[in-house]
C-alpha cells in the first residue's frame, strides 16, 4: 500500500493553507506531501508516526514535519481529535528568498525538519495563539504571521527531532514495500505479526527483509513494532484505569515479562512507573 499522496487544496487568493481539520475529516492514513507542515492539536490525543518514529501526541502539541516525510496521528478510539493544519511550499514565497543571507536560519530549521520536529517549553506556549490566527488570517498578514512562527522555532530551536530515517528518492517497488509494512503494522499492531508474515507479504524471505528494513529504516522491524505496541500500552497507561497485565495483552504483546523489559528499553522506567507519573502529574 503506498502512502496518500495528499494534494495542497490551494484558493485563488491564498498561497499556502492553513485550516482546522476536525473528526472525521482530521483522520488521514499514512500519507506524504511535498509541502512543508506545522501543526497544533486543539482537541484529543493519540499516536504519532513521523518517518520511523513512534510517540504520542495529545492536546497542544506542536509539529513541524518537513517535504516528503511520512506520517500519520492516529486518535484514540472514539476520542473527538482536531488540528490547525498549515502546509505550505519551500518555495512559495518566491524562488530566492529561501536563499537569502537573512534566511540563513530558516534555511538550517527547513534541514532538521526532515527528521520532523516536536516543539518543546516556552516556544510551544507562544506558537498556540498565532498558529490559531494564521487561520482567520488575510492577505499580506497571514504571511507575515507564518514567518513569523517560522522563525520563532528555528531562533529558539526548543524542539526534538524524531524520526531517524533517511528521506531519500527510492524507487517506487521499494517505496511500496516499506511504506505497506508501515500502514500494515499501524493497522495490525495488537493483533500476532511475525516476521514470516510481513516478509511473505512483500515477497521477501525472512533474512532479505531484516536487511532490507533495517537499511530502509535504521532500526530493526521487531524494535519498530515492540515501539508502535509501547505507545499504544502508554496512552492506555494514562487514560485508563486498566490492569497492566491487561494492557501488555491489549497492546498486542503476549507475554507480560517481555512487555516489561520493552517497555523500559523504550521508556526508561516501568510501566507502574510510568503511570504513576503521569497520575502525579
Amino acid at each position: 500500500m503506498k502512502p496518500f499522496v495528499q494534494r495542497l487544496p490551494l484558493t485563488e487568493d491564498t498561497s499556502f493553507v492553513a485550516r482546522t481539520y476536525r473528526t472525521p475529516n482530521f483522520e488521514v492514513s499514512w500519507h506524504q506531501h511535498i509541502e512543508y507542515e506545522l501543526i497544533l492539536f486543539t482537541e484529543g490525543a493519540g499516536m504519532s508516526f513521523v518517518g520511523n518514529y513512534v510517540g504520542e501526541f495529545e492536546t497542544g502539541d506542536i509539529f513541524f514535519l518537513g517535504s516528503n516525510l511520512p506520517h500519520t496521528f492516529q486518535k484514540n478510539g472514539e476520542m473527538i481529535t482536531s488540528a490547525v493544519v498549515v502546509q505550505f511550499r519551500e518555495d512559495f514565497w518566491g524562488q530566492e528568498f529561501i536563499s537569502m543571507p537573512e534566511c540563513r536560519l530558516l534555511k538550517q530549521l527547513f534541514d532538521a525538519s526532515k527528521q520532523g520536529l516536536k516543539i518543546q517549553k516556552q516556544t510551544r506556549i507562544k506558537l498556540q495563539p498565532l498558529i490559531k490566527d494564521l487561520e482567520h488570517l488575510h492577505g499580506f498578514e497571514r504571511v507575515m504571521v507564518l514567518c513569523q512562527c517560522l522563525f520563532m522555532i528555528a531562533r529558539d530551536a526548543e524542539f526534538i527531532p524524531l524520526s531517524t530515517q533517511d528521506i531519500k528518492v527510492l524507487n517506487p517497488k521499494d517505496k511500496e514495500r516499506i511504506d505497506s509494512v508501515f500502514q500494515y503494522t499501524i493497522d495490525n499492531f495488537q493483533e500476532p505479526i511475525s516476521l514470516s508474515d510481513i516478509a511473505k507479504m512483500i515477497g521477501m524471505s525472512i533474512p532479505a527483509f531484516c536487511s532490507y528494513f533495517k537499511k530502509s529504516t535504521k532500526k530493526t522491524y521487531t524494535a519498530f513494532l515492540n515501539e508502535v505496541r509501547i505507545g499504544y500500552a502508554c496512552k492506555l497507561l494514562i487514560d485508563s484505569n486498566n490492569a497492566i497485565v491487561q494492557i501488555c495483552y491489549e497492546s498486542g504483546f503476549n507475554s507480560f515479562s517481555n512487555f516489561n523489559k520493552q517497555f523500559i528499553k523504550v521508556r526508561k522506567m516501568s510501566p507502574s512507573q510510568y503511570r504513576k507519573l503521569f497520575k502525579e502529574i
